[in-house]
């Protein structure tokens, strides 16, 4: 199993980056947060994981070991397969789905392309039992509110669940808590 990977980013696909590694370009494909923030030419480090199958390698690239560890959870949940696990990572953040999955939010997790009302349903299951509620939750519940609010102000100004979620997702982790602040730093996702 290839766990990690460490080489130079030489291709940014639509879904994926080409990264170079002893003079052999790998495929990864990997949550789009991580190819939004990618430039070719970039060296870049990241967990993996590899599915076999009869007739293809794939490689999946994550950030982080947690990143990784929810795709291999979620993977788990039957019906979920590793492109649904990429749209959830692509589209929600971890401290938002521990968020939705701790406080009965399962709708949240339909808002992602691919993802219904029945698999919502089981992934939250699934997820509850394998994700452990830590002492962030307490801080990510606190998150939700002014997330809220500026996810709510971004689709009332025409963006869709899933490009406000990508601007959240993208927002700097020192961004400031006030609202107003926090609306006007994620609106320039959009503009930049």
């Amino acid at each position: 199993m290839i766990a990690t990977l460490h080489g130079e980013i030489s291709q940014i696909e639509e879904n994926a980056l080409i990264v170079e590694v002893g003079g052999v370009g790998l495929r990864v494909f990997v949550p789009a947060p991580m190819r939004t923030n990618s430039k070719a030419g970039e060296m870049i480090f990241m967990f993996t994981h590899l599915i076999v199958r009869e007739d293809a390698l794939t490689l999946y690239g994550f950030e982080s070991q947690a990143d990784r560890d929810l795709f291999n959870i979620l993977l788990g949940v039957d019906g979920v397969g590793p492109k649904v696990a990429l749209s959830v990572l692509s589209t929600l953040t971890i401290d938002t789905i521990q968020r939705a999955i701790f406080t009965d939010e399962a709708d949240l997790l339909s808002s992602v392309p691919g993802v219904g009302k029945k698999t919502a349903q089981k992934m939250a299951l699934h997820l509850k039992d394998k994700l452990k509620p830590t002492d962030a939750l307490a801080r990510v519940a606190a998150m939700a509110d002014y997330d809220n609010e500026v996810l709510a102000a971004l689709t009332s100004l025409g963006y869709s669940v899933v490009e406000a979620q990508a601007a959240l997702q993208a927002l700097p982790k020192d961004a400031p808590k006030e609202v107003e602040e926090r609306l006007r730093v994620a609106l320039g996702y959009f503009t930049g």
